[in-house]
């Protein structure tokens, strides 16, 4: 027996695929607006509340108090309110539309209590458990991840709201027009009725790409296999060659000294009870070659780091650098620059020394400027001269040197020097 099929098949499904698109639509849109609309009503509802007088103080219009305790109320509940917001964001996309949207708070550490009674909480010791975890939370409202969610509930509030709450809107205004069961409210309705459910399936989608530009936490750039396998060679390169550097420092400088002091030391002892004069020749120089071994040794420590930089910072370190160039240097930077990672500043400081080094060397130059200035994520350091210009990045230079010092820190290193200057070569470092 032979049965033939007909077109009634692929239209059914049709319409059970389109039915299934609006009631999803019309649901995840429901959600997404219910979720955008949590601050919003917890705001509205609380001026209600203090109008019938049900939180202790009422509520008027005309009075200048309950506008500022309005901005109050607003910046505290969106401050409470944002990360939960963020969360059902975060759940209701990584359940509809496959997105994984990291939070990017910092990870925590469990209060500790400690042998001397107190509480360490990863950051500050408390005298309580509940001091050390009080502590935590106004931290954590310090950290960008928190100002990321609350922005996101700004903009639910304001854009995702109202776009996601056209389809219920215009159902619930079709019902409305329904009721009224005029000729005209009816056409209205029915109007209204194909405008959310034409809407329905695509009102929520823009959600996804919203969250990922406003909500997930920035991710770090990927670096190709070509570029991670160059960071470690030059970072092995450099680590030998300091290495060898402080092997014949030591070899040649302290060593040696240290060496001849054994030998005076033990030529001296030998004379002390026949030639009493030589004795204490003998000693002397001894005490001289130690007192320089000492200085060998410290010119050495202060060739690895030098000790304006750890001791005061990268601004000062700089300054001490334009004070020893033989080019005059004018130093432009801000009085209250806070300390930066050791091996950031250690990086940024002999890029600095490198570049004013060629600029007294190459450039013909004979003023020169340096621009220290912090951003918001980074620090930028521009060196500019009234030299003969043409400076570029060669393989092996200087230039290239400091490029790929700085790749280690995900830093740039940006030169702009036509033929007959000026030259001015831009370093920039993150550093939030």
């Amino acid at each position: 027996m032979v049965t033939m099929s007909t077109g009634s098949e692929p239209s059914g499904a049709a319409r059970t695929r389109a039915v299934s698109a609006i009631a999803l639509g019309l649901a995840r849109s429901a959600a997404f607006a219910g979720t955008a609309a949590v601050i919003p009503a917890a705001v509205a509802l609380l001026p209600v509340l203090a109008a019938l007088n049900l939180v202790g103080t009422r509520w008027s219009w005309n009075n200048l108090w309950s506008w500022f305790a309005l901005g109050v109320i607003i910046v505290a509940v969106t401050g409470m309110l944002a990360h939960p917001v963020a969360v059902l964001f975060r759940i209701m996309l990584t359940k509809w539309a496959g997105l994984e949207l990291a939070c990017g708070y910092r990870s925590t550490l469990e209060p500790v209590r400690l042998s001397t009674g107190f509480w360490w909480n990863g950051s500050s010791y408390e005298r309580s458990r509940e001091d050390a975890e009080q502590d935590l939370r106004w931290r954590r409202m310090l950290e960008p991840a928190f100002r990321r969610e609350v922005r996101w509930a700004t903009l639910a509030a304001t854009v995702i709201l109202p776009v996601c709450g056209i389809p219920i809107g215009a159902l619930v205004a079709a019902a409305l027009m329904f009721r009224l069961a005029t000729g005209p409210s009816i056409v209205a309705g029915g109007l209204l009725v194909v405008v959310a459910f034409a809407l329905a399936p695509f009102a929520w989608r823009f959600v996804g790409p919203l969250a990922q530009r406003w909500l997930a936490a920035p991710t770090d750039p990927v670096l190709s296999p070509a570029d991670l396998r160059a960071q470690r060679a030059d970072l092995m390169a450099a680590h030998d060659a300091e290495v060898r550097r402080i092997e014949r420092d030591l070899h040649d400088g302290a060593q040696s000294r240290i060496t001849a002091v054994g030998l005076d030391l033990a030529a001296a002892e030998r004379l002390m009870a026949t030639d009493l004069d030589r004795a204490r020749q003998l000693l002397r120089s001894a005490r001289l070659g130690t007192a320089q071994s000492l200085q060998d040794l410290r010119d050495l420590v202060h060739g690895v780091y030098p000790p304006v930089l750890i001791e005061r910072g990268l601004i000062p370190a700089v300054r001490a650098l334009a004070l020893d160039s033989p080019v005059l240097v004018d130093v432009a930077a801000p009085r209250d620059l806070p300390r930066l990672p050791s091996p950031l500043e250690a990086a940024v400081y002999f890029a600095a020394a490198e570049l004013l080094s060629n600029v007294a060397r190459h450039s013909g130059a004979t003023e020169a400027s340096i621009r220290i200035e912090q951003m918001t994520h980074t620090l930028e350091v521009e060196i500019a001269d009234d030299g003969i210009g043409d400076a570029d990045v060669r393989a092996g230079g200087g230039l290239d040197g400091v490029r790929r010092r700085l790749n280690a820190f995900e830093g740039t290193l940006r030169v702009d020097s036509p033929p007959g200057g000026p030259t001015r070569v831009r370093v920039t470092v993150p550093c939030e």
